[in-house]
């Protein structure tokens, strides 16, 4: 599985310089700027420790220009499992050095030699057997995996100790390493996709050159490959992807499968029996294994499972919160990272940015959303994986009804096979609620003011009902040039039922810059007080304000109604 691009963290602007530098190593980093200490970098993080556990635990490769130490102290409750952890590299604010520290069975020495060499310094590999080999044996290359870690490690621990190797197979990365061979040599690394029983003077690496085609239905998939894969006397590690019929996509048996034997799941135009499906996906292949439900392709050479079928396309619906990049969840900011194809309204687009070169960009006006829908649809049917950008939640006035009401309407098997899936966000009134305090902290109700979905005639009964009912009300929409008087009129109706002294919050472009927060009143609220990018958050009969000792105030609803209940 291919890893993300690297996060290059730093910490002031002495280190942008060779940030840059190893940015035009690797083109796809994104450069992270510590905000308020940093101009011009990709994206702006608030607390360093915060953000270096996020990356880790996103699998990100991290190159941090900053000391080691301080590396180390961030990441330690983290390191859990050797084997189990990105690439994590130290590098000098001026260059002068570049120090791996985690990720050396994730290739973190491969990383620290290119980025010393394009510095022009040498990095600081302290790894034993890479010093002494030229490589590292428990790290082979992609598209090959290695037999047993607990193992392996046993073997290259007799190896350092002095004793010879032979290579079994083929194994071409080894060609320009320092092994010390031996025909004879007890210790031997057998290369090959043949099932085999283990043993302590073998390292074990298996080419990924197998290809497992199901159809379904199959009782139990990952057993019924399991057993397959034995009766052709075939390593479950050489499997490099699965593949299905296209007609089997929905399937979440296969998904299951693959994500329980970690490989990639393909898919491709079912022609004929599932053996003619594996014998077609690889041109110069042998079919061992084949029944009416399974069957084994061999190639002689490591398979890329991006150029066997086409993946099941995959649609996300994201909300990217009020604009803070802090405030963005972490699974939204994944599905950009892995996404080809970005659509939205393009003032959000580039909040969501920077994206990598590779990735489409589909900017439309802000009231093309079926259009939208349907042409992230049609991208996501050709196997692409496709992200739909909303400000705020998806599901709060922005895109994810509009997607699924498309898919609704629509009777193509191919939108209906994508996989959809609607990421949070925190939405705009939970934002500048925060920031007030807890106004919407009992009951409330979210308005928007726009009439042009719904007649106004609507949005005055819901208003009247709300304020009625005596819930907090959040006003999205509040005015604009096209409709100046509708918030007025709102205002009126409130006022039916809430006294001059209700407690009102303004939060203008929050979460953004230049963002501001007012507590008033509705006595004292007019319209000239508000635009379209303001929120209004109007309190119930008991929501509270009270002075912060900073200046300003807080303002929150208690969560008792009525008399308060005794502590």
């Amino acid at each position: 599985m291919t890893r993300p691009a690297p996060a290059i963290v730093i910490l002031g602007n002495g280190s942008l310089a060779t940030a840059r530098n190893i940015q035009r190593l690797y083109p796809d980093a994104v450069i992270h700027g510590l905000a308020e200490r940093v101009e011009g970098a990709d994206r702006v993080y608030h607390e360093f420790g915060a953000t270096l556990r996020e990356l880790y635990q996103q699998d990100t490769p991290i190159i941090a220009l900053c000391a080691a130490g301080i590396v180390i102290r961030t990441l330690a409750p983290l390191l859990l499992e050797k084997g189990a952890e990105p690439p994590v590299l130290a590098v000098a604010e001026d260059g002068s050095a570049v120090v791996p520290l985690l990720g050396g069975l994730g290739g973190v020495n491969v990383l620290a030699r290119e980025i010393a060499a394009a510095l022009n310094v040498s990095a600081a590999i302290t790894t034993s057997g890479e010093l002494r080999f030229g490589t590292c044996l428990l790290n082979p290359p992609n598209g090959y995996a290695l037999g047993d870690l607990e193992l392996g490690k046993r073997f290259v621990s007799d190896l350092l100790a002095g004793e010879t190797v032979r290579i079994e197979g083929e194994a071409p990365w080894l060609a320009q390493a320092q092994l010390p061979e031996n025909p004879q040599a007890r210790l031997a690394v057998h290369v090959g996709h043949a099932e085999r029983t283990p043993a302590a003077n073998e390292l074990l690496i298996y080419p990924r050159n197998v290809l497992v085609a199901v159809s379904a239905p199959v009782a139990n998939v990952p057993d019924a490959i399991r057993d397959a894969l034995h009766q052709a006397k075939i390593a479950v590690q050489s499997v490099a992807c699965l593949l299905a019929p296209d007609s089997e996509m929905s399937s979440a048996a296969l998904r299951e499968a693959a994500l329980e034997l970690g490989v990639p799941l393909r898919f491709a135009s079912a022609a004929g029996a599932v053996s003619e499906l594996a014998r077609n996906a690889i041109d110069s292949s042998v079919l061992i294994f084949g029944d009416d439900a399974i069957a084994i392709a061999v190639a002689e050479q490591p398979l890329d499972p991006s150029s066997i079928g086409r993946p099941r396309g995959r649609l996300a619906v994201i909300g990217l919160g009020p604009g803070a990049a802090e405030l963005m969840v972490p699974a939204v900011k994944a599905e950009l990272a892995r996404a080809n194809d970005v659509l939205g309204y393009e003032t959000y687009v580039r909040m969501a940015g920077p994206f990598r070169a590779d990735q489409v960009l589909h900017c439309t006006d802000n009231r093309e959303e079926m259009q939208r829908a349907r042409h992230a649809f049609e991208l996501a049917a050709q196997g692409r994986s496709v992200v739909v950008v909303s400000s705020g939640d998806p599901g709060v006035f922005a895109m994810a009804a509009a997607v699924l009401e498309a898919l609704h309407e629509s009777t193509d098997a191919a939108w209906h096979n994508v996989d959809l899936e609607i990421l949070p966000g925190v939405s705009a009134s939970l934002a500048t609620a925060a920031q007030a305090g807890a106004p919407l902290g009992h009951d409330f109700c979210v308005l928007s003011l726009s009439d042009n979905l719904k007649p106004w005639d609507i949005i005055e009964k819901r208003l009247d009902l709300a304020s009625q009912a005596d819930l907090a009300l959040a006003f999205y929409n509040p005015i604009s040039r096209s409709r100046p008087w509708q918030l007025g009129r709102a205002l009126e109706i409130v006022a039916r039922h809430r006294t001059p002294q209700t407690p009102v919050v303004l939060g203008r472009d929050i979460g953004r810059p230049g963002q501001t927060l007012r507590v008033t009143t509705l006595g004292q609220l007019t319209p000239d007080q508000v635009d379209m990018r303001t929120m209004v958050l109007v309190g119930s009969s008991t929501t509270c304000v009270f002075s912060r000792a900073g200046g300003g105030d807080w303002v929150y609803t208690p969560r008792w109604y009525g008399e308060k209940p005794s502590s």
